[in-house]
């Protein structure tokens, strides 16, 4: 951001004190971030990591919460996969539907607190699942009931702390507290990984570095591209007579983004993703012989790397069309501009333009769907033709710097900056 933007910044009190707030939240997302849970085995639990892809993931997702078995160990996990849930239960009971985006905003913070109550099970569940999971590994030690429930009830408490934090977050209207948190872990495990790769360097690791270092700019620049990129529709204002004076007969254009979704498609794909994970932790070893086969597919799926990342990319391109959905709908923008007196040249209002708008969104959506889908996998495939042209595997920048981390950080500064400077902007024209 430019000097003059930083000083406008510190210039107005209440803006300075909600970035202010901001930072402080994430500070203390941090703080917990490095508060374990008793019992754990360092050493075996850094193996266990190094070792398991899915779990790199998941803690990529829980801002490395989880790989120090912290009392935040689940992240914004078990909120948003109530959130999904909430938004798929929307599709199959219409008066759920009706009552988000019918009912403004009363009906939209009835649907968040349905989902907020959703939470506290899921979060039960996913750290009952995932101590157990770990037990069995080895990481922590055989608790006793009462120990074990401590443990389920201070996680749990700690997903419901970090739901409050990020709505508090969101609240100030500087940035989203979902994708802020998860930024903090992302940016605040750079370091360690900085610190690994300084470790353990071999001179024959220079070419499969500079290589991975070249398709992280790539991929930068292409997520940039990608998030500013947007089909402009002309909209044209019919001229109005207001006692002495006229207004319209202007013409603007409607923005409509090639990636209107942002990074919640791959947050929502992540917290689908755990499930299975979290499944295979409840129902291993189970003397039933159904359930037994079960864990055995699941263990196998989260084994295969080409099929989770097939289901990843199939995941993340599914998302982008159900949240813009969600959150863009042509016949609200179609009505909108009708009120206002704006027509799309050469389209009747109303039905006609919803038709047209729908029709450019379904279009536009194929380019971002796609995008979202290959950034997501970027990780893998980068590794994967690295390790082959070279003969060297690389795994230090694979979830601090890989495709879905610059995902996130990129878009998330570049949403942030833009909810910063339209704040300004308020106060400049007051």
């Amino acid at each position: 951001m430019e000097g003059n933007k930083i000083l406008a910044i510190l210039k107005y009190k209440d803006l300075r004190n909600r970035i202010l707030f901001v930072l402080g939240m994430m500070l203390i997302f941090r703080i917990a971030a490095n508060i374990p849970i008793p019992g754990v085995d360092i050493q075996k639990l850094k193996e266990f990591f190094t070792a398991n892809q899915f779990f790199g993931l998941m803690n990529l997702f829980t801002g490395g919460a989880l790989e120090k078995l912290s009392i935040v160990m689940l992240g914004m996990g078990p909120y948003i996969t109530a959130i999904v849930i909430m938004q798929l239960l929307s599709l199959i009971f219409p008066r759920l539907e009706e009552m988000y985006k019918e009912e403004g905003e009363a009906g939209k913070q009835k649907f968040n607190q349905y989902a907020r109550l959703l939470t506290v099970p899921l979060a039960a569940l996913q750290s009952f699942s995932m101590l157990k999971y770990l037990q069995s590994q080895g990481v922590i030690g055989s608790p006793s009931l009462p120990a074990l429930l401590n443990s389920v009830l201070t996680i749990t408490a700690g997903s419901i702390f970090l739901m409050w934090i990020g709505e508090l977050i969101t609240e100030r209207k500087i940035g989203d507290g979902i994708s802020l948190l998860i930024l903090a872990g992302i940016l605040a495990d750079i370091p360690n990984s900085l610190r690994q790769i300084i470790l353990t360097w071999r001179s024959s690791q220079i070419i499969p570095y500079l290589l991975f270092s070249v398709a992280s700019l790539i991929i930068t620049i292409l997520v940039i591209i990608i998030n500013e990129a947007r089909r402009n529709i002309p909209i044209s204002y019919a001229k109005r007579i207001r006692g002495r004076r006229m207004y319209g007969g202007v013409q603007s254009y409607l923005p409509m983004m090639i990636n209107p979704a942002g990074v919640m498609p791959i947050i929502f794909a992540l917290s689908i993703l755990m499930l299975p994970g979290m499944l295979v932790t409840l129902i291993t070893g189970s003397s039933i012989s159904w359930l037994a086969k079960i864990a055995n597919l699941l263990k196998l799926f989260l084994q295969n790397v080409l099929l989770y990342n097939i289901c990843y990319f199939f995941l993340v391109s599914l998302f982008t069309y159900f949240y813009t959905s969600v959150t863009f709908d042509p016949n609200d923008v179609a009505e909108n501009l009708q009120k206002m007196g704006g027509f799309v040249p050469g389209l009747r209002p109303g039905k006609q333009t919803a038709d047209f708008l729908r029709h450019i969104l379904n279009r536009v959506l194929v380019l971002g769907a796609i995008f979202l889908g290959f950034i997501a996998i970027s990780p893998v495939l980068i590794q994967s033709l690295i390790q082959k042209f070279t003969g060297v595997e690389i795994t230090a920048f694979r979830f601090a710097i890989g495709g879905t981390s610059l995902l996130i950080i990129v878009s998330v500064i570049l949403e942030t900056s833009k909810q910063v400077q339209s704040q300004l902007e308020m106060r400049e024209y007051e």
